[in-house]
């Protein structure tokens, strides 16, 4: 039997310990499930490495069998939206 991979990276955040908790309680059996905590960063670079190739913007960020998640994308700070909304005025 092939098992899923699923990879979650986070802030270590209270928010992000909630959804890793989520993720971790919905779980098949045979998922195979990563933490990897980008504050903490990895030894060998590999959880920056996997976030950029995933271009992950914000955390918590779901991937699983090496792709990122709908709901995980494009949803990185805009830096227009936050002029119009006041930024830097």
């Amino acid at each position: 039997m092939n098992k899923k991979r699923i990879e979650i990276f986070t802030a270590g955040c209270y928010l992000c310990e909630h959804a890793v908790q989520h993720v971790k309680e919905q779980a098949c059996p045979n998922c195979e499930i990563t933490v990897y905590d980008l504050n903490k960063k990895c030894e060998t670079k590999e959880c920056e490495t996997k976030a950029e190739e995933y271009g992950i913007e914000t955390v918590p960020a779901v991937a699983i069998n090496g792709e990122l998640a709908d709901c995980c994308r494009n949803r990185g700070i805009n830096f227009d939206t936050l002029k119009n909304a006041g930024l830097g005025k």
